[in-house]
């Protein structure tokens, strides 16, 4: 019974969270001396952003994007700037797996406080066509790794 009672509290809260993110986004300016930028659009609903990281060495130095859309991309992509801030390559590859099987369902993923504030999004997973918007800046990490790692240009 408490567990009911608790799940609209915790609801509240994780659509305060997103709401804040998306009110005052992190790291939403663009990047002077990015190493990498990846445009990504979702036409289906008109989110779009361009994600700019600056990477020294195997780690990101910094990320910022650009962008407007949805509560729920904005919000997201917020967030996830402020955990790839200092994380190698490798562990940025790990964090957008992981979110990217919370917002398909896995159980495990949704428990995984690695993912910070990125939990509040788990409830998305309900609603298969706005999970697209969520992973909308993740989608752009994963092709910035594979940019960053195949020694691509801008």
């Amino acid at each position: 019974m408490p567990k009911t009672m608790e799940t609209p509290q915790l609801s509240s809260l994780y659509q305060q969270l997103i709401l804040e993110h998306y009110r005052n986004p992190r790291n939403k300016a663009e990047l002077d001396g990015k190493s990498v930028e990846i445009h990504m659009a979702n036409p289906v609903c008109g989110d779009e952003i361009r994600l700019q990281l600056r990477i020294e060495g195997n780690e990101i130095a910094e990320a910022k994007f650009v962008g407007q859309g949805c509560s729920i991309s904005q919000a997201s992509v917020s967030m996830m700037t402020t955990l790839l801030q200092g994380r190698s390559l490798d562990e940025a590859g790990t964090l957008a797996e992981r979110f990217t099987d919370m917002m398909h369902g896995d159980e495990d993923a949704a428990k995984d406080r690695t993912l910070g504030d990125l939990r509040a999004l788990q409830g998305v997973s309900k609603f298969p066509v706005r999970i697209k918007c969520a992973l909308l800046g993740f989608d752009a990490l994963q092709e910035a790794l594979k940019k960053e790692v195949s020694g691509e240009t801008n």
